[in-house]
């Protein structure tokens, strides 16, 4: 079966990229575009949490969410965690906020031969590990293999079976990764030249831990860049996040195009557009649903005739947070 093909119902692959740059379109051409971290900091802080804890999630780290708000909004440490998993949060989350203020205010980048060069890969990783590292450093981290700094180490082949490259030949294999993300703007797909530009990195292993990590904050610096919101990788989808890895080591970054294009719609229509948008601008569905409110509701309420809605070109219900406020009152008068 081709893997482009739509099953029981969802998707196809291409028809999730052209949402998704109707999408991106249209919170271009009618919202304004991306906004800065200044103009919209309650946005990209909702981001930022989440982020910060589903991203070190992924690698063990036991922090809950709350504890990672409070850490991260109150700079207190609640719990009995070891001080390491904090630190680890912290670090993460450090240079998730420099990412997200470097990829949005205009930058050098922008004149540049490539959309991010190696010195900003080894200052995220410095950021990222940085502060965990001070008080648990890597038991078989040579002096040169501080954060920010290329491993001297070989690695173990992956369970999947690929072995990284030879330690030797990482700073070679980094510069040509870096000059090659200068296709990325020509590639036919922007979001799966993103998917193989982040397999790529993570079969090169460069750091001798927190490749991961820093793998991920490179990926939503190169989203940002290229106007898109960054992603969350929630734990939920930990087991398909690393089989699109797989594949993608296997020269198919399909799969993990698909997922990095439904995440960017998913931080597009759960933490931008509601944020952004007026209450009578007409948005998609999902930017208006809500816990007591989904989407399947909404749009049962659009066949009934309760709601008010507009169908558009590309199939997608649009509605305004205004109509759906005048709905939940009518329904309410209904059922007294």
């Amino acid at each position: 079966m081709e893997h482009n093909k739509s099953t029981r119902g969802r998707p196809s692959r291409q028809a999730v990229y052209q949402r998704l740059e109707d999408a991106i379109a249209e919170l271009r051409d009618r919202l304004g575009g991306l906004p800065t971290p200044t103009e919209a900091e309650d946005i990209w802080t909702a981001i930022w949490y989440q982020e910060a804890h589903h991203s070190t999630a992924l690698e063990g780290n036991t922090l809950v969410l709350q504890q990672v708000e409070v850490l991260l909004a109150e700079g207190r440490a609640v719990g009995n965690k070891e001080l390491r998993e904090y630190l680890e949060v912290r670090g993460y989350a450090d240079a998730a906020r420099w990412v997200y203020g470097q990829a949005l205010e205009p930058g050098d980048w922008k004149s540049g031969t490539t959309p991010v060069t190696l010195t900003e890969v080894r200052h995220i990783h410095e950021l990222a590990l940085g502060p965990a590292w001070e008080v648990s450093p890597h038991p078989n981290a040579r002096t040169n293999e501080k954060p920010g700094s290329f491993r001297e180490h070989d690695i173990e082949p992956f369970p999947g079976g690929m072995t990284p490259p030879s330690w030797v030949h990482v700073p070679a294999i980094m510069t040509d990764w870096v000059r090659s993300l200068s296709s990325i703007a020509s590639a036919p797909n922007v979001i799966e030249g993103i998917a193989a530009a982040h397999g790529e990195f993570e079969r090169a292993h460069p750091f001798l831990d927190g490749n991961g990590r820093a793998g991920r904050l490179v990926m939503n610096l190169l989203l940002v860049r290229f106007g898109y919101p960054p992603v969350i990788v929630y734990t939920r989808d930990r087991t398909r996040y690393l089989s699109a890895l797989r594949r993608a080591d296997s020269a198919d970054p399909g799969p993990l195009g698909e997922m990095i294009a439904r995440a960017v719609l998913d931080s597009l229509y759960r933490f931008v557009v509601p944020a952004i948008a007026g209450p009578r601008r007409l948005v998609p569905l999902a930017s208006l649903a809500n816990k007591d409110q989904s989407v399947f509701m909404l749009r049962a309420a659009i066949e009934r005739g309760r709601l008010k809605a507009q169908k558009a070109p590309d199939g997608q219900w649009r509605s305004s947070q205004a109509w759906v406020d005048e709905y939940v009152a009518s329904k309410y008068q209904r059922q007294r």
